[in-house]
């Protein structure tokens, strides 16, 4: 990953306003050579100033010396080099400060406003001093030379710095704003990955909430069959035999089935964990793969249907409960999810008798609406003279079932009964 923007930033290492001691060096040399360069060239100035040769290089050193303030001011270095125009002094800090200013982040109005001063600064004093040399002898040219002299002079001291800040000022900005817009995208792919991360917590939650629906569902209603038939098999084992082993066959049909839909679910489990394992050193990859698997195993799987639903009620029959089943309006097919739901309901339902009311009256009432499917399961309260099997809860299976029903846009309610008894009821659209 890239270095984010913060890191881009150089640490202030070097003293007072300069980032770096590079930095800091170069201008120290500049100011050096830039006062050494001043001094020598105020000696004619003092001279012709008639002032002591000493002043003159005391005031080219300290002019020079200017530039060393290049990077915190360039207005004032650019100010100074257009002051000491007239005492033709300055020539590096000219160009040195016109550099700076143009690629400073001044407004532009203030870049133009100094270079035309220092322009017009340069043009003025090389013109009277090649119009001196002409009139005194030492150039012997025509009168187009003056104005040409001091153009030429003045845009070469002046465009070439000028256009050079210009460009380095306007590539530096560029490259801070290409560096700004990299840390932008690495923070949104930051963010990206995160949700993404939070996608696969998510939809692994969600595979794990329903496989353990599924597992529940299956082998809670198997098992608290296959230990009703047990009860009633020890029961009459001595008294009726044949009943007996009848009810030793269907315990061990039961089991037979438990441990297959058990051993089906297993092996999609074992086969999950095979993609994941394959696709865990590539997280945003894995993402994906967890939610096609997850998707594709949820439509492969061939989940019951309410065409069964008669044989489901056989089985608790035969486990001696006393069950009724209605039904109105007109059977139809459903989405493979609907039906499903529906069945797991009803069953679920069933095992909650088995449980908690043995031998208990039920009644299953399904009814095929125009838009939606609706089942109801009630049980009276249990005799009181009833065995029970002491089977164990673990408050799931209520919350199985609502999670099926809403996950479908449906209405779920399960509650207690005025005489004593229990009731679920469910709702789903049937598209």
């Amino acid at each position: 990953m890239t270095t984010t923007g913060e890191d881009h930033v150089p640490g202030l290492t070097g003293p007072w306003w300069w980032a770096r001691w590079r930095s800091a060096v170069l201008d120290g040399s500049l100011a050096f050579v830039s006062a050494l360069e001043c001094a020598v060239e105020g000696i004619p100035f003092a001279r012709d100033a008639g002032i002591p040769v000493a002043a003159g290089v005391v005031f080219g050193v300290l002019a020079g010396s200017v530039l060393l303030i290049r990077r915190k001011w360039p207005i004032a270095v650019v100010l100074v080099s257009i002051a000491i125009t007239p005492a033709q002094m300055g020539f590096l800090m000219t160009i040195v400060g016109l550099y700076t200013l143009a690629a400073s982040e001044l407004p532009r109005r203030i870049i133009a406003s100094l270079a035309g001063m220092s322009l017009v600064g340069t043009l003025i004093v090389t013109f009277v001093r090649v119009r001196q040399d002409m009139d005194s002898g030492n150039v012997a040219l025509g009168d187009w030379f003056v104005p040409f002299a001091s153009i030429s002079a003045s845009l070469g001291v002046t465009a070439p710095p000028l256009l050079l800040g210009l460009y380095v000022g306007a590539r530096r900005r560029l490259m801070e704003s290409l560096r700004e817009r990299a840390d932008s995208l690495e923070r949104e792919l930051q963010l990206l990955a995160e949700r993404a991360e939070e996608r696969a917590e998510w939809a692994r939650n969600e595979e794990r909430t329903r496989i353990a629906r599924e597992m529940h569902d299956v082998v809670a209603h198997r098992v608290s069959l296959m230990v009703v038939h047990a009860a009633a098999l020890q029961a009459v084992a001595r008294k009726d035999p044949e009943k007996a082993v009848r009810n030793a066959a269907l315990v061990g049909d039961m089991g037979r089935q438990a441990l297959t839909e058990l051993r089906e679910m297993l092996g999609v489990l074992r086969s999950g964990d095979a993609v994941e394992r394959r696709e865990r050193g590539v997280p945003l990859a894995a993402v994906g793969a967890a939610a096609a698997a997850a998707a594709s195993r949820a439509a492969d799987e061939e989940g019951p249907c309410l065409s069964e639903l008669d044989e489901l009620i056989g089985q608790s029959a035969a486990a001696g409960m006393a069950v009724d089943l209605s039904v109105e309006g007109d059977s139809r097919l459903y989405a493979p999810e609907v039906e499903q739901t529906a069945y797991r309901v009803v069953q679920e339902a069933l095992t909650n008798v088995h449980k908690h009311a043995a031998g208990a009256k039920t009644y299953v009432r399904l009814a095929h609406r125009v838009s939606e499917i609706a089942m109801q399961v009630e049980n009276e309260p249990p005799p009181e003279a009833a065995s029970s099997a002491r089977l164990p809860s673990g408050g799931n299976g209520l919350v199985g079932m609502k999670e099926r029903v809403s996950a479908l846009g449906g209405v779920f309610v399960s509650g207690p009964t005025d005489a004593g008894g229990f009731r679920v009821s469910a709702v789903i659209p049937a598209s």
